[in-house]
C-alpha cells in the first residue's frame, strides 16, 4: 500500500474523528477485525469501552448521547452482534436518542449465501431506526459515515445502522478525503417555520383563562430550556414534565407542577382536564401520558409543537399546531404573547398536590417503622447529591419512584427507557452517562430483576474504572408486574418472586465496593459511604417486599381515575 492508500477499515476510523467522536462502545468478532485492527493505531484520538454484550453497547451509547448531547456510537460484528443490538435500536428511535451503529457484515460476494453469521442487517432495522444503509466499497465510507452523523443527529434525532461489507472493510482508497453531509434532498429534518401557525398560537394563549404547559424531551433536545422559561414566565403558564423531559426545568422551578402520567403527580393530571388550552411543546402523547385518550383534555383547545409531522393528530387531536424547532417555535410564539398572570388558576393546583402529600408522599419518604420504602432510597440519595447527579434507572417501579422522588438542577440529568420499556437498560446506561459526563455524580436505580438482565456489564466498569453509583432497591420481586397483580389480578402473583444472588459478593467479585442495608437506622450513613468512595459502589437496599407506586391512573382510564392506596 502507498503512504496515501487507506483501507475501508481507517477510513471508517479517520471519518469517525472528523466527526467528533471521542468514544465507542463495542464487542469484536469476525466480520468486523479489519476495523478493529484499525482501531488499534487511533488509541490516542479514540476511546473504545469493551462492554459484555452488544445489548449494554447500545444502552451505553445512549446514556453517553442523553447526558453529552453528541451522537453515540456502537461498533459490533455481523449476525449475532448485529441483532443483539435490535433491542437498543428500537429503544433509541422511540426515545429520540442519536446513535450510530456500525456493524461488521460477511464479504459482499457471500451475500445471501447463509454464510457463518450472515443476517439481513438492513432488513431487519429499517422499521426501527431513521436509516439503514449497507457499505459495500471503501470509496463509500466517508459518504456514508457523513450521511449517517446528520441523519442521526437532525430533526427528530434517531438511530442510523450501517452494515460495513468486510470487503469494503479491507478494500483500498487512493486518497482519503471528508466532507460533512449537510443537506439531503429528500430529507427536510426541519419543517420550515409558518407564521399563521405562530400567530394562532399566540392569539389562542393570550386570550386563554386556564393554560397548562406540558414539556417533553424534545425541549432538551431542541437546547430549549431558556426560551420554555421565557415563554411560560411571560404568560404565567404553569407546566408538567413527561417523564423525559423532567429535567428541561429546575425541580423548584415556581412554575413547575410536576410529572405527567400514570405515576406522576396529581395536580397536572387533574388540572389537564380542567385548563382550557393545552400547550404540548417536544413531547407525543404517549398513551401513559395521556390514558384514555377518549376522555383527555376533552374541554381543552390544543397546541402541539413538535419537529416532527407524522407526531400532529397521531394520538390526540390539536386544534393548532405549530411545527419547527422548539427552539425557534417557542421564541417566535413568546414575541406575540401578552403579559399575564393566571394567579389564581395556577393557586387551584396547590389542593391537589396537598392531598397527594398528605395521602402518599408521606408514607412514602418518611416512614418511622416498618420496612424500608423504595421512595424513601430515592429521596435521601437526592438529598445526599444536592440535586446536581444525573438520575439513570432501569425499568419498573425503581423507575417510577426515581422520576417521583429525584430533583433535579441542570438539563440533561434524566436517563431512562421510556417508550420502549427495557428491563436490563440501566447498568449499561448508567456506564455510558457517566463517560459522557465524567465529572458528574451518576446514580442507578434498579430493581433485582432489571439488574440480572445485563448484570454482566460490571465487567464492563471493572475493566473501564467506570465511577457507578449503582442502588439496588431489592424486593424480591418484580416489583411492577406483581403491583398491576395485585390490582388487578386478584393477588395471583404468577412468576414474580424472585430468588436472588448475593448481589453484594457478585459485585466484589468484579472488584466493585458493595453493602447490603436493611435497617433504616443504617441508610443514611451507607448513602454517604457510597458517595465518598472513588470509583463504583453497589449499596443493596433490602426494601419493602410488597411496596406500591402511587399514585396511579390504571392504564386505558381517563387520567383523573387516581388512585392514591387508601381504602383501595
Amino acid at each position: 500500500m502507498s503512504e496515501k492508500q487507506v483501507s475501508g477499515s481507517e477510513a471508517l476510523i479517520r471519518s469517525l474523528i472528523n466527526e467528533g467522536v471521542d468514544t465507542i462502545f463495542g464487542y469484536p468478532g469476525g466480520s468486523i477485525i479489519p476495523v478493529y485492527d484499525a482501531l488499534y493505531d487511533f488509541g490516542k484520538e479514540l476511546r473504545h469501552i469493551l462492554v459484555r454484550h452488544e445489548q449494554g453497547a447500545m444502552h451505553a451509547a445512549q446514556g453517553y448521547a442523553r447526558v453529552s448531547g453528541r451522537t453515540g456510537v456502537v461498533l459490533v460484528t455481523s449476525g449475532p452482534g448485529a441483532t443483539n443490538t435490535v433491542t437498543g435500536i428500537a429503544d433509541a428511535m422511540v426515545d429520540s436518542t442519536p446513535i450510530v451503529v456500525i456493524a461488521g457484515q460477511v464479504s459482499s460476494p457471500s451475500l445471501g449465501t447463509d454464510a457463518f453469521q450472515e443476517a439481513d442487517v438492513v432488513g431487519i432495522t429499517q422499521p426501527i431506526s431513521k436509516w439503514a444503509y449497507q457499505i459495500r466499497r471503501a470509496e463509500d465510507v466517508s459518504w456514508a459515515v457523513s450521511k449517517a452523523f446528520y441523519i442521526a443527529s437532525s430533526g427528530r434525532p434517531g438511530p442510523v445502522i450501517l452494515d460495513f461489507t468486510k470487503d469494503a472493510q479491507t478494500g483500498k482508497l487512493e486518497k482519503f478525503e471528508y466532507a460533512k453531509v449537510n443537506f439531503i434532498r429528500s430529507y427536510q429534518p426541519v419543517p420550515s417555520l409558518n407564521r399563521k401557525e405562530i400567530e394562532t398560537a399566540a392569539a389562542l394563549i393570550n386570550e386563554a383563562k386556564k393554560p397548562l404547559a406540558l414539556a417533553g424531551q424534545g425541549v432538551i433536545l431542541s437546547g430549549a430550556e431558556r426560551e420554555l422559561k421565557m415563554f411560560l414566565e411571560k404568560a404565567d403558564i404553569p407546566v408538567a414534565t413527561t417523564m423525559l423531559g423532567l429535567s428541561a426545568l429546575p425541580s423548584d422551578y415556581p412554575l413547575n407542577t410536576g410529572l405527567l402520567g400514570m405515576h406522576g403527580n396529581m395536580a397536572p393530571n387533574m388540572k389537564t382536564n380542567e385548563c382550557d388550552v393545552l400547550i404540548a411543546v417536544g413531547m407525543r402523547f404517549d398513551d401513559r401520558v395521556t390514558g384514555d385518550p377518549g376522555s383527555y383534555a376533552r374541554q381543552a383547545k390544543i397546541i402541539h409543537f413538535d419537529i416532527d409531522r407524522s407526531e400532529i393528530n397521531k394520538n390526540v387531536p390539536a386544534a393548532v399546531k405549530v411545527l419547527g424547532d422548539a427552539k425557534v417555535t417557542l421564541a417566535e410564539v413568546t414575541k406575540l404573547l401578552r403579559r399575564n398572570d393566571h394567579r389564581s388558576w395556577r393557586e387551584g393546583f396547590a389542593p391537589h398536590a396537598q392531598r397527594e402529600y398528605e395521602s402518599v408522599i408521606v408514607k412514602e419518604l418518611f416512614a418511622e417503622s416498618g420496612n424500608i420504602r423504595m421512595g424513601e432510597v430515592v429521596h435521601r440519595v437526592s438529598e445526599a447529591t444536592g440535586g446536581d447527579a444525573v438520575l439513570v434507572t432501569d425499568v419498573g417501579q425503581n423507575q417510577m419512584m426515581g422520576m417521583r422522588y429525584f430533583k433535579f438542577k441542570r438539563t440533561r440529568s434524566v436517563v431512562s427507557s421510556g417508550g420502549l420499556g427495557t428491563m436490563g437498560f440501566g447498568l449499561p446506561a448508567a456506564i455510558g452517562a457517566k463517560v459522557g459526563a465524567p465529572d458528574r455524580t451518576v446514580c442507578l436505580f434498579t430493581g433485582d430483576g432489571g439488574i440480572q438482565m445485563t448484570i454482566q456489564e460490571l465487567g464492563t466498569i471493572m475493566q473501564s474504572n467506570i465511577d457507578v453509583k449503582i442502588i439496588l432497591l431489592n424486593n424480591s420481586f418484580l416489583g411492577m408486574v406483581r403491583q398491576w397483580q395485585e390490582l388487578f389480578f386478584r393477588e395471583r402473583y404468577s412468576q414474580t418472586p424472585m430468588s436472588n444472588p448475593d448481589f453484594v459478593k457478585i459485585a466484589e467479585a468484579y472488584g466493585i465496593r458493595g453493602q447490603r442495608v436493611s435497617e433504616r437506622s443504617e441508610l443514611d450513613g451507607a448513602i454517604a459511604e457510597m458517595l465518598r468512595v472513588k470509583g463504583a459502589y453497589l449499596l443493596e437496599v433490602m426494601v419493602e417486599q410488597k411496596g406500591m407506586v402511587y399514585p396511579m391512573t390504571p392504564a386505558g382510564t381517563c387520567v383523573t381515575n387516581i388512585l392514591t392506596g387508601d381504602a383501595q
